[in-house]
């Protein structure tokens, strides 16, 4: 890497990263996530990122392969599980060698290249489980007139969104439509929010006329545009980045008949559910950070009542389900 490294921190509710690189742009996606949890006075990182901008690239680390396949978006990866050290390997293009244990990172990005998608959030990822947090692919809205939350679970495409904005414009508060950082304190399992913009596509656009107001006319190839949390502001409760208690853990299905329902879910089909949404295996079983987060998953399920949301051609008829039944539990 040549020149000074420029370094910025961020603020992960009291776990602060340090992302150092010679030149910004090679961060853009980091800033892009976290831009509105930068620590503008100098502070002592948790956990250090490297980004160095270089054509040595580490392709052939100790350790067992964990990984060699496709990744969405991203192409062609391997993993390898080295104990105390996890590498992320794209040939020819970047690499990661993430020391959780030790807290630090370090990327290597081949000139011309950016950072992809999947090797900033195992990194992110890493960070967050450094200090005893847990990115968890689910929604997140606060209950009306309450500071407690639900999260709302499912594989991406089933409704998560339309389905957050839905409860947002019956008085929930929107933390999230996609990604939840779990973690714990000592009287419970909280959790807060990333914010990051929301994707609406097509769809919930035609379903919510609501939002049109903070939507454009150009879609993207999956017809989809993404939305400002502050123009959503305008229109619906969006909350700050404060970690909150949990009330309720939902799983999401589509409805068969078109009516929206919300039915008692088994703690052990709940876990099932969100683990397989959220824990990633390979060749040489869990990860580490992975059965870290397993574990947190499982206190999660364990505290708190667990559910189905079964909605229909009416997402808004949820709202009242949701409140009634957690007023209940």
């Amino acid at each position: 890497m040549t020149g000074a490294a420029t370094t910025f921190c961020y603020d992960l509710n009291g776990q602060v990263i340090g992302i150092s690189a010679s030149r910004a742009e090679l961060w853009p996606s980091f800033d892009l996530m976290l831009g509105t949890l930068r620590v503008s006075e100098p502070v002592e990182a948790g956990f250090r990122i490297d980004v160095l901008e270089t054509s040595a690239l580490p392709e052939a680390p100790e350790g067992k392969l964990a990984f060699d396949g496709e990744v969405p978006l991203d192409g062609y990866c391997r993993i390898i599980d080295g104990g105390d050290v996890v590498h992320l390997i794209f040939p020819g293009l970047q690499t990661a060698s993430i020391h959780t244990d030790e807290g630090w990172a370090e990327i290597r990005v081949h000139p011309g290249s950016k950072v992809k998608w999947t090797l900033l959030m195992m990194v992110l990822d890493a960070a967050l489980d450094a200090g005893g947090q847990h990115m968890l692919h689910t929604a997140g809205l606060t209950l009306p007139g309450r500071e407690a939350l639900v999260l709302i679970h499912a594989p991406s495409g089933t409704g998560k969104s339309t389905t957050s904005l839905a409860l947002a414009s019956q008085g929930f508060g929107l933390c999230s439509d996609d990604v939840m950082i779990l973690g714990a304190r000592p009287d419970g399992i909280i959790a807060w929010g990333m914010p990051r913009k929301v994707k609406v596509h097509r769809n919930t656009a035609a379903m919510l006329p609501f939002v049109a107001p903070c939507l454009g006319d150009k879609w993207d190839a999956e017809g989809e545009q993404p939305v400002s949390l502050e123009c959503l502001g305008k229109i619906v409760r969006v909350e700050d980045v404060r970690a909150r208690p949990i009330a309720g853990l939902l799983h999401l299905a589509r409805s068969a008949d078109r009516q929206t329902r919300l039915m008692p879910l088994a703690r052990t089909d709940a876990m099932v559910a969100l683990a397989t949404d959220n824990v990633r295996t390979g060749m040489t079983g869990l990860l580490p950070m992975q059965k870290q987060r397993m574990a947190s998953i499982a206190a999660l399920v364990k505290a708190v009542p667990t559910f189905t949301l079964e909605v229909g051609s009416s997402p808004t008829d949820a709202a009242a389900l949701i409140r009634a039944a957690l007023d209940r539990a």
